[in-house]
């Protein structure tokens, strides 16, 4: 820490430095005045527009800055003093809405020290340059450019040394990683923000200059609603999955089942419901115990997921209980289905820890599948309930079986009304 604190200090001192050794400012102090005032109003303005995201104990943000053009304009003493303001304003509202870090004071002149120094070097590097990039339109964006990258370029360095220093970048990689996060959209922007600014001031075109502050701020605030709407929708998203969503087998628990069956009654979907049990699982956990069933079930879940298409639902309807809705199948379809995840749960070897030493399990299941459409002649509940009692049957003849039902209405009554078992092979 004490190395961090005199790297800090060193940036700081050296802009202070470069602002006096500078000279006065370039422009006359009632332009200079006048200047200041408006980029400190619109920058505090934008102050709640900046994006605040936490690296490791160090918080960072990210927002345009417009010092590259006030360094351009009014030299570095100018911008130090800009500089000096914002970030002490910064510090001060921090400190009175409780959002300070714990270093925030020490943080608030590593900010003065870095932006004042980068837009200090940009102002020599611009005036210095700008001869040899020609007096035209190509040639001056294009130092703009550079400057923007530049700065964004040193910024990262100082960045990266304060987080090697705290431990959390450690290696090249890290830095390379960490640097190339840059938004280039951000980049350019702030390069065509900065290098408009410059020539509205040089033309002392202040109604521009406004409007362009404007603009931007509109444009920002717009993207900042946008992007808290997709992030709070995101976390809805979240917290809905984690609310519907079983956390033993990451099936759909039986709260969503109740959704979703809502949903399809009376759709006039054709539909099957299967209701499926692992087979003597109390055995399971009586022989071994609670861990290795979960293990059972979480393996039992991933088979079953593994045979389903995206539009079909998998749900945790008990304990070692799953149900399925199968979707856009054929009656037949359905069956052919089923009889494939019953084989597969069949030559399926759970293998799990049991006193210090590796075992494997295998296991069967009983199924019960009702085919039918969901109209307001049968409720989706209904047709649960009737593959539920398939599901009893095959339990009663032998287990490891499936039990199935057709009750779309254009069948024979035989097919519809006869319950049909695929006996173990």
């Amino acid at each position: 820490m004490g190395r961090l604190k005199v790297f800090i200090i060193g940036l700081f001192v050296a802009s202070v430095v470069i602002a006096i050794v500078s000279g006065p400012i370039q422009v006359d102090t009632s332009l200079y005045i006048k200047t200041l005032v408006i980029y400190l109003t619109f920058t505090f303005l934008y102050s709640h527009l900046n994006t605040i995201f936490k690296k490791g104990n160090v918080t960072l943000e990210y927002g345009i800055s417009y010092g590259l053009s006030i360094a351009m304009f009014t030299g570095p003493l100018g911008v130090f003093i800009y500089e000096l303001i914002i970030r002490f304003y910064t510090y001060f509202q921090r400190k009175h809405t409780n959002t300070a870090d714990e270093d925030e004071f020490l943080h608030t002149f590593y900010n003065i020290g870095a932006f004042a120094l980068n837009h200090a070097i940009a102002f020599y590097l611009f005036h210095s340059l700008i001869p040899y990039f020609g007096n035209n339109t190509i040639g001056y964006w294009a130092l703009i450019v550079i400057l923007v990258v530049l700065i964004n370029f040193l910024s990262d360095i100082y960045l990266s040394i304060v987080l090697h220093s705290i431990g959390e970048i450690k290696t090249l990689k890290d830095v390379f990683d960490f640097m190339i996060q840059r938004n280039v959209s951000d980049t350019l922007k702030k390069a065509v923000s900065n290098g408009l600014l410059y020539v509205f001031l040089i033309e002392q075109r202040w109604d521009l200059l406004f409007a362009l502050f404007v603009l931007n701020y509109l444009v920002s605030r717009s993207f900042m609603v946008k992007s808290q709407s997709i992030q709070h929708k995101m976390e809805r998203d979240r917290y809905e999955q984690m609310a519907y969503t079983d956390f033993l087998s990451k099936a759909h628990n039986r709260a969503y089942m109740n959704k979703i069956m809502n949903e399809l009654n009376q759709s006039g979907e054709y539909l099957s419901i299967v209701v499926s049990d692992i087979d003597s699982f109390k055995r399971v956990n009586d022989t071994y115990n609670h861990t290795v069933g979960d293990q059972v079930i979480q393996s039992f879940a991933n088979v079953m997921k593994s045979y389903l298409n995206k539009d079909d639902y998998l749900f945790r309807s008990g304990g070692e209980e799953f149900t399925l809705i199968l979707r856009h199948r054929t009656y037949d379809e359905s069956v052919a289905l089923v009889k494939d995840i019953k084989q597969g749960i069949e030559n399926n070897s759970v293998q799990a820890e049991y006193q210090s030493k590796r075992i494997s399990i295998s296991c069967t299941a009983s199924f019960g599948l009702y085919y039918f459409r969901a109209t307001e002649s049968i409720n989706i509940k209904d047709a649960y309930s009737i593959a539920d009692d398939l599901l009893i049957k095959a339990k009663y003849h032998g287990k490891n079986k499936v039990f199935k039902k057709n009750g779309v209405e254009d069948v024979s009554i035989y097919e519809r009304y006869s319950d049909e078992v695929e006996k173990k092979a």
